[in-house]
């Protein structure tokens, strides 16, 4: 199954420009507020209709300006996860759940509520009327909701944008099970670096109007904190190793050495992404002697970037890229200077467990 997307689109003194060919898993549109992610997405679902190109669907034509050609968006067969549930207050879940399927053709309802339900985790809510539920609670509501009519494609716009970080943490394991689970592939809009991280396949980023997809979704990771809205940081690759409970940690290693992180519910050598944000990082020379900073690594600095009073240096590990924000007397008084050797130092407990992400599985098509 292939999205193919390549549009221009004018509203206003904006325009939106995109060639993209999108598969199977989870494609995360990534961007500042007003760089198009929401334009782009809803010119797929069929609310706009682009001034010029076409979007096609595996070999099915959806918009095409040239020939006048347009799919009205009941015959997409899309699933759309908006950011506020909108649930109907009158009807329980269940009811909510069943409602969009009768609009599915029999024969290509591939989906049931039994499994749907588990997916989401909310089998014990049916009974349930909408006004009963938690904020987290009516979001998978209305993920699961999208998931029964069976979709081709399932949008989802900014899903997590209006609730809290716990209620987040809570969801984002959902939103993995279906990615890997369910067999429909997803666009996925957010400006929060964490989502795209955890989430993302692929990540297209989008920045006044143009859209651009990444090549290597890794390569990508390092500079969206710097495209989006999310504190600087960096990514660290890794396998987790093991766990000590007795300490709360979680063991991990990956290219830049052994990591110490707050334990994190992960099964042994799964493969995971660590945020570190750069305020964090502190940067040593020579001996460090004994300190309470769990993690150490051994780099070498390759680039210094100066703003304001404010000196980003990035440091390479292994191979792996980490930036750190220190003050321009912390440069000077380490004289420090690119090619320079250093020890990256930083606590188990700079890394939230909600910044440790379990790789995205790659797509099989």
């Amino acid at each position: 199954m292939m999205l193919e997307i390549d549009i221009r689109h004018r509203q206003g003194g904006f325009e939106l420009q995109a060639d993209l060919r999108l598969g199977q898993g989870l494609t995360a549109l990534f961007g500042p507020s007003g760089s198009g992610k929401t334009t782009l997405i809803n010119a797929v679902a069929g609310l706009i209709r682009p001034d010029h190109g076409r979007i096609a669907f595996s070999d099915q034509s959806w918009s095409d300006a040239a020939t006048g050609t347009f799919l009205p968006t009941h015959r997409r067969r899309i699933g759309y996860v908006f950011q506020e549930p909108r649930l109907f207050p009158h009807l329980s879940v269940r009811a909510n759940l069943t409602y969009g399927r009768h609009f599915t053709p029999k024969p290509e309802r591939r989906e049931n509520l039994d499994r749907v339900s588990a997916l989401l985790g909310i089998d014990t809510l049916l009974d349930r009327a909408p006004n009963r539920l938690s904020g987290g609670e009516k979001q998978r509501v209305a993920i699961a909701r999208a998931l029964m009519t069976s979709p081709k494609l399932l949008l989802m716009d900014e899903p997590l944008s209006a609730l809290d970080v716990g209620l987040k943490a809570q969801i984002l394991p959902y939103i993995e099970r279906i990615r890997d689970e369910a067999g429909v592939p997803i666009l996925y809009v957010s400006h929060a670096v964490e989502e795209v991280t955890r989430l993302a396949t692929r990540v297209v980023t989008l920045n006044q109007g143009r859209a651009a997809m990444a090549d290597a979704v890794e390569d990508t990771l390092q500079h969206l904190p710097r495209l989006g809205q999310s504190r600087a940081g960096s990514f660290l690759r890794a396998r987790v190793t093991g766990h000590d409970p007795e300490n709360g940690l979680t063991l991990a290693t990956g290219p830049a050495g052994s990591l110490f992180l707050k334990q994190a519910d992960l099964p042994v050598g799964t493969s995971i992404r660590v945020f570190v944000p750069a305020s964090d990082l502190v940067l040593a020379t020579g001996e460090t002697g004994s300190l309470s900073t769990l993690n150490s690594l051994s780099g070498r600095v390759s680039a210094i970037f100066e703003s304001g009073t404010t000196v980003l240096v990035r440091v390479d590990c292994g191979g792996e890229v980490l930036d750190a924000e220190i003050t321009r007397r912390s440069r000077a008084t380490l004289d420090l200077e690119p090619g320079k050797p250093v020890s990256v130092l930083f606590k188990a407990v700079s890394v939230e467990a909600g910044g440790v992400y379990r790789q995205a599985v790659k797509p099989g098509a």
